[in-house]
């Protein structure tokens, strides 16, 4: 019988080093966190300002059907070409709850002539449109997208979230979440004053 060779004694600086790697990437998110902090205290950091590829693109090619039972014109990427006036194309659910708090800022739209196009995103036709019942429907054109595609090639975060189409077809402004009164104001009513023209 031959006797088996001995294992080899552990290296003690691959052990530190392997010890060392929980606490480097612990001081990685730190730094990190610091200075999401620090942007927010300063204001150069806006969590909801989540970058898009699309912002002065023309949007992804598309098609989309009315809901079914719906009256509404659909939609579909030719229409958001050569435009009369800019228009905010904005992705809802009926399930999403920040959409309630942003669609009385979405009716004023509509009631100041703004025209806004909705696509109602991973939502039953009849959910969609008991949700418009209910609240009101401020979409001059709407549009179904049940499986969720059209969202993924305009590289939608989630709802509800909104795109401000110019008079030449392109994207100026994304807003990832609710339009507030804040938002309404401060952002997107001087951007829609300034692609009017």
């Amino acid at each position: 019988m031959s006797a088996e060779a001995p294992d080899a004694a552990p290296n003690p600086w691959r052990r530190r080093a392997l010890l060392g790697l929980p606490l480097l990437a612990a001081g990685g998110a730190g730094l990190g966190f610091w200075a999401m902090l620090r942007g927010l205290g300063t204001g150069s950091y806006d969590p909801r300002g989540v970058p898009s590829a699309l912002l002065g693109k023309a949007p992804p090619d598309f098609t989309l059907a009315a809901p079914e039972g719906s009256s509404q014109p659909s939609l579909a990427a030719a229409d958001l070409r050569a435009l009369e006036r800019p228009v905010l194309v904005n992705f809802f659910a009926s399930w999403c709850v920040p959409c309630v708090i942003e669609h009385p800022q979405l009716m004023a739209l509509q009631r100041q002539g703004v025209p806004v196009f909705g696509i109602a995103y991973k939502d039953k036709p009849r959910d969609a449109l008991a949700f418009l019942a209910r609240h009101g429907n401020p979409f001059a054109r709407l549009a179904a997208d049940e499986p969720g595609r059209v969202a993924i090639d305009w590289g939608v975060y989630g709802v509800p979230e909104s795109y401000l189409i110019d008079r030449q077809g392109l994207i100026r402004w994304r807003w990832a979440g609710p339009i507030t009164e804040d938002t309404l104001r401060a952002d997107l009513l001087p951007l829609l004053r300034r692609h009017a023209a």
